[in-house]
C-alpha cells in the first residue's frame, strides 16, 4: 500500500504534541500530510479491515482452542496482537443476537402452540389424522391426542378464563380491590400489581392466553441481551469469591475471563443454531448429537480455562468449578425471574 509522506512539522496535527518520528508519542497519530488522494483513502480503509481481521481470526483461533489463555496473556499485560476483550464481547455479541432474532422464530413455536383456542370445532374437524396428530402433539409435550382428549382440554382452558398472574381470577380492578378494601384479599405490593397486570392484558388481549404469553415472551427475549450484560459483574464477583486468597487476581481479571468465557458461550450457541437450522432443514435427526456435544464443550471449556488460567490442581479446580456452576445458575435464575417480571409490565 502506498503511503503519505511524511511532514516536515514535527507537531502532531491531533494533540499538539512534538513528534519525534513518524508517529506521535502521546496520541500515537501518523504524521503524514493531511491532503490524500482517493486511492490513498481507499487503500486505508482497505489496510484497516484487513488489519482488524488479522487480528480477529488470531484472537478467535486462541480463544476457542486454548481456553484461558486470551485472559493470561491480557492480565500479563500482552494486549497488542490481540482484540481488546470488550471490543470482542461487543462484536461476537452484537452478531450472535442478530443471527438469533433473524433465525429463532419464538414468536412462531408460541403461536402454534397456543392458537388452537381460535380454531372452531369445524376447522379442527377438517384435518386429516396425520395433522391433527402433528398439531395435538406440539400442546401436550408430543404425546398426539384424541379428539375427544382435545375438545375437552379446549373447554377447560377457555373456561379458566385466560392467563392470570396468581391463582385467583378476577371480573375487574374494582371487584379486586373491593376484596383487598374488606380484608378477603391480603396480597403485597408485588402480587397487587401481578394482579393488575394480569387484567389489563386480559382485556387487551381479549383473554387470549396464547397472544398473552407470546407477548410476555417476545419482550422478554428483547431484553436478554441486557440481562446477559448485567450478569457480567454478578458472575465476576462470583470468581472474585472463590479465589480471594489469590492477591494477584484483581477484579478485572476475573472480568476478563468471563467475558473471554461469555464471547466462547456466543461462538457455541451460533454453531448449535446452525446445528439446528440444518437438521430441520435436511430432517437429520442425528444431528441433535453434535448439539449436545456442543453443550458438553460450553461446560468443559470452562473447567479448561479455570485450570489454564487460576494454574490450581486439577481437584481445586474441580471443586471451585462445581461451586462456580452451582451459584452461576443461581444467580441466572434469579435474573431470569426479575426480568421475566420486568417484562411483564414491558409488554
Amino acid at each position: 500500500m502506498a503511503h503519505l509522506p511524511e511532514r516536515k512539522e514535527k507537531n502532531c496535527l491531533n494533540c499538539g504534541a512534538t513528534v519525534v518520528g513518524r508517529y506521535c508519542h502521546s496520541c500515537g497519530q501518523e504524521n503524514i500530510e493531511p491532503k490524500e488522494t482517493v486511492w490513498h483513502f481507499v487503500s486505508h480503509f482497505i489496510n484497516d479491515i484487513t488489519h482488524f481481521d488479522g487480528k480477529f481470526f488470531t484472537t478467535l483461533k486462541d480463544l476457542i482452542f486454548k481456553p484461558g489463555f486470551l485472559s493470561k496473556q491480557y492480565v500479563k499485560g500482552k494486549r497488542v496482537s490481540y482484540l481488546n476483550p470488550i471490543r470482542m464481547y461487543l462484536f461476537t455479541s452484537f452478531i450472535f443476537f442478530l443471527v438469533f432474532f433473524s433465525v429463532v422464530r419464538f414468536g412462531e413455536n408460541f403461536e402454534s402452540s397456543f392458537t388452537y383456542f381460535g380454531k372452531t370445532r369445524a376447522q379442527v374437524d377438517t384435518m386429516s389424522v396425520v395433522t391433527f396428530s402433528n398439531f395435538t402433539s406440539k400442546i401436550n409435550k408430543g404425546i398426539p391426542m384424541t379428539r375427544t382428549q382435545y375438545y375437552k382440554l379446549v373447554d377447560s382452558l377457555k373456561q379458566d378464563g385466560g392467563i392470570y398472574f396468581t391463582k385467583h381470577k378476577y371480573k375487574s380492578k374494582h371487584e379486586y380491590d373491593s376484596l383487598l378494601k374488606v380484608g378477603a384479599r391480603k396480597d403485597n405490593w408485588l402480587n397487587r400489581k401481578l394482579v393488575y397486570r394480569g387484567l389489563d392484558m386480559n382485556k387487551r388481549y381479549g383473554n387470549d392466553s396464547g397472544k398473552i404469553l407470546r407477548s410476555v415472551f417476545t419482550s422478554f427475549m428483547h431484553h436478554f441481551p441486557q440481562m446477559l450484560f448485567v450478569s457480567l459483574p454478578l458472575v465476576t464477583m462470583l470468581l472474585q469469591l472463590l479465589y480471594i486468597r489469590h492477591k494477584e487476581y484483581f477484579y478485572v481479571s476475573h472480568a476478563i475471563f468471563i467475558i473471554h468465557y461469555y464471547v466462547f458461550i456466543f461462538i457455541a450457541m451460533m454453531v448449535g443454531i446452525g446445528i439446528s437450522e440444518i437438521q430441520d432443514t435436511l430432517g437429520w435427526s442425528w444431528l441433535g448429537y453434535l448439539n449436545l456435544g456442543v453443550s458438553l464443550a460450553v461446560l468443559w471449556y470452562l473447567y479448561k480455562a479455570m485450570r489454564n488460567f487460576y494454574g490450581q490442581s486439577r481437584w481445586k479446580t474441580i471443586s471451585k468449578y462445581i461451586l462456580f456452576l452451582f451459584m452461576a445458575l443461581i444467580i441466572i435464575i434469579l435474573l431470569m425471574a426479575g426480568f421475566f417480571i420486568f417484562s411483564i409490565f414491558q409488554s
